[in-house]
């Protein structure tokens, strides 16, 4: 049995129509890689927890593939580059531009900010030097994409989530806005870069998106600027600490927001594979309709059996992760009408 077999068997207990399966292209979709450095290679964890060496990585989009190697070359001829290297990050947008980050486990100092530059001109790439609490980049450190459903510009940083294939994102967007049906205003938790918010912004009356990552607050919060958005309200927020501030407890961190002024119809949840904490559910539970974005089809059916009054209204699945057991559910649920005595 296959995942998807899986997923659908497991999903059918709690819903009974024919569930659409959106499949990806098996290589060249995946537009954000992380690789460790060792002995002058790329480095992963195969299926088998085994550590393999690499030069390229056909699952990455075909830009990824062909700088990999071109890199890896020049860092392996200059000592200030590859000592104490240990991880290499890649990120790429809808125009092909490239975002390489090096990781160093030693202080950033005037020479590997040379050789960095140096590397960045040879290449002509952008290229961010991390090391504990240091940060250098050779440009901008912040790399656009422009979303077509709304014409309007995400960031991501290397330490920001942002969603890895190029191939489904924009389809996952059009898909939840297509579910979406008499939208007035929406909670977002789990809100990562913006990924849903910008394109949500279009439809929503108002939104108050949420999200832990001072990364992905720092990039929403550029594109609501850029895009002189007046419909988003943001904090950095964990998911429990909402159900807190429903609750009545007060964060400066809002910046003086109500959230209990706003008039939501929905709520949209993206969360981690972990799936939903209880406080969570139980503050999921006040609202009528739940866009639930999940990445974790098991996890997924563990929170709606504990949404006991809700039933999945709508739903599709996406292969986000080809090659891998996990993919991707749009989904919304609405909550279950509650029959009038005569």
């Amino acid at each position: 049995m296959d995942k998807f077999q899986k997923a659908v068997e497991l999903i059918g207990n709690q819903y009974k129509d024919d569930i659409v399966i959106n499949h990806s292209p098996a290589n060249s979709y995946r537009s954000r890689c992380e690789f460790g450095y060792k002995n002058g290679f790329y480095t992963m964890f195969n299926s088998t927890g085994k550590r393999i060496n690499l030069r390229s990585f056909h699952i990455a989009r075909p830009v990824i593939q062909n700088i990999m190697p071109l890199l890896l070359d020049s860092i392996n001829l200059e000592e200030q580059l590859y000592k104490k290297l240990f991880q290499v990050n890649f990120r790429t947008n809808s125009n092909n531009n490239l975002l390489i980050t090096l990781i160093y486990h030693k202080p950033i100092n005037p020479d590997l900010k040379e050789h960095a530059l140096k590397l960045s001109e040879l290449l002509n790439i952008d290229i961010n030097i991390r090391a504990k609490k240091e940060l250098f980049s050779t440009g901008d450190e912040l790399l656009s994409d422009l979303i077509k459903t709304s014409n309007k510009y995400l960031y991501q940083t290397d330490q920001s989530f942002y969603q890895p294939n190029h191939f489904h994102m924009p389809r996952m967007i059009d898909k939840a806005i297509e579910f979406v049906e008499s939208p007035q205003d929406l909670l977002e938790l789990y809100c990562g870069s913006g990924t849903f918010t910008l394109p949500f912004s279009s439809i929503f009356n108002n939104i108050f998106a949420t999200e832990s990552n001072r990364q992905s607050i720092r990039c929403i919060s550029r594109s609501i600027d850029e895009h002189k958005i007046d419909n988003i309200n943001f904090a950095r927020l964990s998911a429990e600490e909402v159900s807190e501030a429903f609750n009545g407890k007060l964060f400066r961190r809002m910046n003086g927001i109500n959230i209990n002024s706003y008039k939501f119809s929905h709520v949209l949840v993206d969360p981690p594979r972990a799936g939903l904490g209880e406080d969570v559910i139980t503050t999921l539970e006040k609202f009528p309709n739940i866009i639930y974005i999940s990445c974790n089809y098991e996890t997924y059916v563990k929170d709606i059996k504990m949404l006991k009054d809700f039933k999945i209204d709508k739903i599709e699945i996406f292969d986000q992760f080809p090659n891998t057991s996990h993919l991707e559910i749009v989904s919304v649920l609405k909550k279950n009408k509650i029959k009038e005595k005569k």
